[in-house]
């Protein structure tokens, strides 16, 4: 047996990754097979070309000309080997997708044949046309160069016949267009502010690590279902369709046993990503029918990010080849559970410490308290801003909808952790203390390693929860790309760290000793983010009315939402740390209004299309046969009889006419409403008219025509309907 498994294990190191498959092989024996990463960099790099790559990884170091050189003549022999033939930067524009371009490796020989060629210039850098992407007027359509760069820190990867370079985006003139570039930012940003906060507990402190682990959620659909709804092809949900008699009232998906189709698509995907490197380690039933989510272990957040983006991709093609689609939408159904994409975000630290798990002494637990308070007190400045990384015209349909965080940012704690802050909110620590005052508060913050890992409870019902060594962001949509959440939260934690440090500084040189002037500031963070700290139902309207008492703001809207970018507070926040220029905001900003525009006008010309070519003919089909009916029943029966039998079908039939009236109305309205906020030039006036005056009529025309769905014969509905979309095993 022994010998079978060493034979098993020479065959796979020996074929190439696209030939690997599951069978009887542990992941372990093909994890990472496809990836470049520290282990085939040893194997194909010179000892220099892999020390400049691992500099540049772990210390931000430029990788030089010839080392660049190198690398890529080390890579393309990894990827070669193993049936590569092409190479592409991969990246993520503005688009909420990933973007590639495929070149072969192929360049003309002195003989006039082609050899394969692959230089450092080519990896280290591309031009793709950025006219095409979305960038808010930093580039005009005349303007079509953009580049990408080599992101190290992401190792490349092979993605069937393709080395795959991560790389980040920017323009001709040097702004950020994609996701990336400001992530890395924000993560430097707040590597830099905690490290310096670090410091004053543990002086070996030299780098701090952000973490992420996304949980993401999303819906299989029948592939022949799916093409015969053309809503779901065409916006990524249902504009109509009635609820059906049984969905997740009885919580019984949740859970429950896999499907064993839905299983064999999850084994391909969890095959195809331990490939690659994604170490997906979660798959269960989610509430809704056909409902599911991975998770993965936790990363460092560049890294986490790239394979969320990657995940998406490999589970739309797995799910082709089992006949599925993949709804991705926030809020495909309508009257059931929508999906999100739970951030788990923490920061760790060089010498390995979680910053957000208690330690076993006062002193780590100090450590502790400061980072979770300073968080506190970002999220409760931020709310706005966190609001506006998450509330995109899909999540709307989701975010308060009793299964999702509201629009209303709190944060829970925990009894645990709050009563702890209570506590030291009650110190005295606004004077020089007492030994015993010392002793005292010292041992209350010693006893949190034996209270808070075991009673820290969850709270669905949080948008932004403490989950016991980590904090939760539970309003991210399933379709967003992680990197917004990030972006924003890194940075607004990065600017409440340094405003700490400040505060401690100013202290500690009117000689007060460093531990009170800790306890101090975080005493005064305690009693301004108190507003932020709530542990209760966040679906109940008492909710809604409390957080209106204390200052917590309730935006709804996306337009309103987005505002939060713009305002002074927030460019000089964005400016100071780096992340965004002036205008790399404003044109990211201007392309979140664009996409909110373009997705509501699709929609609407989505229904307004069904509406009237497939919806209205069946409805008016369906009365002209009840006509027929009654006019058929008037020559065989008495006038008195037919009275009495005709009297249900005449009101069905003047039923009918209502809702075919209603709906051709109320479509012509919608379009008048469109071509009226098409005309505006101004993208926020537009953005705000839309959402208005043309999104009501979407709810509006639905209702007629799911209204419509449970009088019409089921034989003559054109659409499958909910009980078909959602019970598909």
């Amino acid at each position: 047996m022994a010998q079978f498994r060493l034979n098993a294990l020479s065959e796979v190191l020996n074929r190439k990754p696209k030939d690997i498959i599951r069978e009887e092989n542990l992941v372990s024996d093909y994890f990472g097979i496809q990836v470049f990463n520290q282990t085939k960099m040893k194997r194909h790099l010179s000892k220099e070309a892999y020390k400049a790559v691992m500099d540049a990884i772990e210390n931000g170091t430029t990788i030089n000309r010839k080392m660049a050189d190198q690398v890529a003549q080390g890579m393309k022999t990894w990827a070669i080997e193993n049936g590569a033939t092409h190479y592409t930067h991969w990246f993520h524009p503005l688009t909420d997708g990933t973007a590639e371009k495929h070149d072969a490796f192929i360049v003309h020989g002195a003989d006039g044949s082609v050899i394969e060629s692959f230089s450092g210039k080519l990896l280290a850098q591309q031009e793709p046309d950025a006219s095409s992407f979305p960038s808010g007027g930093i580039r005009q359509t005349f303007e079509a160069r953009g580049y990408t760069a080599w992101d190290p820190t992401s190792p490349a990867f092979i993605s069937e016949t393709t080395l795959t370079i991560p790389t980040i985006f920017i323009s001709y003139t040097g702004e950020a267009l994609d996701y990336k570039t400001p992530l890395l930012r924000a993560i430097s940003a707040v590597d830099k502010a905690a490290t310096e906060v670090c410091q004053y507990f543990d002086k070996n402190v030299s780098s701090v690590q952000t973490n992420l682990g996304w949980e993401q959620e999303y819906f299989l659909i029948d592939e022949s279902l799916y093409m015969a709804r053309p809503d779901l092809m065409l916006t990524g949900r249902t504009l109509m369709g009635h609820a059906s008699s049984k969905d997740q009232q009885l919580d019984d998906h949740y859970f429950s046993s896999i499907p064993t189709r839905a299983n064999r698509f999850m084994q391909d995907v969890e095959n195809e990503a331990y490939k690659l490197g994604i170490p997906l380690k979660t798959r269960h039933n989610e509430v809704a029918p056909n409902q599911f989510e991975f998770a993965p272990i936790y990363e460092e957040a560049n890294l986490s990010n790239d394979h969320n983006q990657l995940a998406m991709d490999i589970m739309q093609k797995i799910a082709r080849k089992h006949n599925f689609r993949i709804l991705f939408h926030e809020k495909p159904f309508k009257g059931i559970n929508g999906s999100g994409k739970h951030n788990n975000w923490s920061l760790e630290t060089d010498t390995g410490v979680n910053l957000y798990s208690p330690g076993k002494n006062p002193k780590s637990n100090l450590q502790f308290l400061t980072f979770v308070i300073n968080t506190l007190k970002a999220v409760h400045d931020g709310q706005d801003l966190l609001r506006a990384s998450i509330l995109t015209e899909s999540n709307t349909h989701r975010l308060g909808a009793n299964e999702a965080p509201p629009s209303i940012l709190s944060v829970f704690l925990g009894s645990e952790v709050s009563n702890m802050l209570d506590l030291m909110e009650e110190a005295v620590v606004d004077r020089k203390m007492t030994p015993d005052e010392k002793t005292a508060l010292k041992l209350n913050i010693g006893r949190i390693p034996e209270i808070i890992l075991d009673n820290t409870d969850r709270n669905r019902t949080s948008p932004f929860a403490f989950t016991g060594n980590r904090f939760e962001f539970r309003a991210v949509g399933s379709s967003a790309n992680c990197a917004s959440a990030i972006i924003v939260l890194n940075a607004l934690v990065a600017n409440q760290l340094n405003e700490f440090k400040v505060a401690v500084d100013k202290l500690i040189a009117k000689d007060v000793k460093k531990d009170e002037a800790i306890f101090q500031v975080l005493k005064d963070l305690i009693i301004k983010s108190k507003p932020i700290r709530f542990n209760g139902d966040g679906y109940s309207e008492d909710w809604i009315i409390e957080a209106s008492k204390r200052g917590l703001t309730n935006v709804r809207t996306v337009p309103e939402s987005l505002s939060a970018y713009v305002r002074p507070e927030s460019r000089n926040l964005f400016s100071k740390l780096g992340i965004f220029n002036e205008s790399e905001l404003k044109g990211r900003v201007e392309v979140e209004y664009e996409k909110f525009i373009m997705k509501l006008q699709i929609e609407s010309r989505v229904l307004a299309d069904i509406a009237i070519n497939h919806i209205v003919p069946t409805a008016v089909s369906y009365q002209t046969m009840l006509l027929e009916n009654v006019k058929n029943l008037k020559e065989v029966f008495t006038p008195e009889e037919f009275k009495i039998l005709a009297g249900a079908r005449t009101e069905l039939i003047r039923e009918i006419g209502g809702h075919i009236s209603a709906i051709k109305s109320l479509r012509k309205e919608m379009i008048e409403a469109r071509k009226t906020a098409n005309i505006i030039d101004d993208v926020i006036k537009k953005a705000k008219n839309y959402d208005k005056l043309v999104k009501p009529f979407l709810d509006e025309i639905r209702e007629h025509i799911d209204k419509l769905e449970l009088i019409v014969d089921n034989e003559k509905w054109p659409l499958p309907k909910y009980r078909e979309l959602l019970f598909v095993k």
